[in-house]
């Protein structure tokens, strides 16, 4: 058969499928943003009562589904995240960088613009810049990932139907939406929307239009500032989505970004944290579902990031407990000892490691030299939790997917990433 017409048999499968499966009325798309197979199960360990003999499942075991394959459309077979946003909010593959655009670069329809078009209260929340690559690729269209400004200008321009876009907006970003040449907060407001800069403040939108931008960029790590941020943005956000009481529903993409960001620090301690706040937002939306049963719940990753492996060296082990001993992400860290006058007790209390001849003398030799001292930190950090790490990018490697509600039923097995995407959009239209 050839590829064409294997294409059409699947999409006819698709539709056949579908056609049997009442359309949920709300959607809520999470995506674990670097969010490997071996996060998940780093997570389950990380999560572990040591007190009993069993390890506990964890919230992504009581709804996994399925496998996704993330390769762009390119020979690299490597995802980046914005070709694996596009092919998850499009259901088309397109090369690294691309904005909701093919290789044509020209504009793909999103699933948000469809849900939007459809009537639907729209919604995004991110940990990073609410114009990062993955969210930007449901409401922007854009040649490069790099063009913030021009990504966060599409969040005004590229209207749906004469209306923007987007309803609700929690994230960061300050930097790219508050501009000398265009404050775009400023014309939100006029739209109607309301505004906070402070996530203290979260309490204080009452309605749906609004935008919360907490970061100049994307927000601090969990370890390091607010270990519940996304938790706290998916619980408002969810609320906010319930009370609008829209009759055609609902559409959300949740991102846990910053999962991503400490697998390329190679950070593991920072990583946990990262996949402790995602995986207490799956637990909202999953109990919102259950709530909410005419709503579908979908999971999964853009690509794997780091290689990361349980287990190094040869020895056959992974110390969770020193992983959770870790107070700060290695970046904290380099920060607090570069200029401390107490190195000792500063490595103890954030790293939870003893502060020996071989550390003193290691973080001695780097002290000048920031790059230096990350490395020489993180070393000691993964070499104690025999945690492994084979890049500081990206990885090729299937990723999980997971499911919850009206529909899951149909993202069981393995299957691309674009399938993912169809099987959504099949919903939404």
């Amino acid at each position: 058969m050839s590829r064409k017409l294997s294409a059409v048999a699947a999409a006819i499968s698709l539709l056949s499928s579908s056609q049997l499966i009442a359309a949920p009325k709300n959607i809520i798309y999470m995506i674990g943003d670097g969010m490997g197979p071996a996060y998940t199960t780093a997570y389950r360990y990380y999560k572990d009562d040591k007190t009993t003999k069993t390890v506990e499942p964890t919230v992504f075991d009581s709804i996994l589904v399925g496998m996704a394959h993330t390769y762009p459309d390119d020979n690299t077979v490597v995802t980046d995240s914005a070709a694996g946003a596009t092919a998850l909010s499009t259901a088309t593959k397109s090369y690294n960088g691309a904005i909701a655009v093919d290789t044509k670069k020209k504009p793909l329809k999103t699933m948000l613009q469809m849900a939007k078009e459809q009537g639907k209260t729209t919604a995004l929340v991110a940990t990073s810049q609410i114009n990062h690559a993955t969210p930007a690729s449901f409401a922007a269209h854009n040649e490069s990932r790099r063009n913030y400004d021009e990504i966060a200008n599409d969040y005004i321009d590229v209207k749906v139907n004469g209306k923007l876009p987007v309803d609700l907006m929690l994230g960061g970003g300050t930097k790219y939406f508050i501009r000398e040449d265009r404050n775009l907060v400023s014309e939100f407001k006029q739209s109607g929307y309301q505004y906070i800069d402070n996530l203290t403040a979260l309490n204080k939108i009452d309605a749906i239009p609004a935008i919360g931008l907490f970061a100049e960029k994307g927000m601090p790590y969990a370890i390091d500032q607010h270990p519940q941020r996304l938790e706290k943005m998916t619980e408002k956000a969810l609320s906010l989505l319930d009370r609008d009481n829209n009759k055609k529903g609902f559409f959300i993409m949740i991102e846990g970004s910053q999962i991503d960001w400490c697998g390329h620090a190679n950070d593991i301690a920072c990583a946990m944290k990262e996949m402790d706040d995602f995986a207490k937002s799956i637990s909202i939306a999953k109990a919102y579902v259950n709530k909410n049963p005419d709503t579908l719940l979908v999971i999964t990753a853009d690509h794997s990031t780091g290689g990361l492996t349980l287990g190094a060296d040869g020895d056959y082990r992974w110390e969770r407990d020193v992983v959770t001993g870790v107070k700060a992400s290695v970046k904290s860290i380099v920060k607090t000892l570069k200029d401390s006058k107490n190195p000792k007790h500063d490595w103890e209390k954030l790293t939870g490691l003893d502060f020996t001849p071989e550390v003193k003398k290691a973080l001695t030799d780097a002290q000048n030299d920031e790059k230096a001292l990350f490395s020489v930190i993180n070393n000691f950090i993964n070499e104690a939790s025999f945690t492994g790490w084979t890049t500081g990018g990206h990885t090729a490697i299937d990723v999980q997917v997971f499911a919850h509600g009206q529909g899951r039923e149909l993202f069981i097995g393995s299957q691309n990433n674009t399938q993912i995407a169809e099987k959504i959009i099949s919903f939404i239209e």
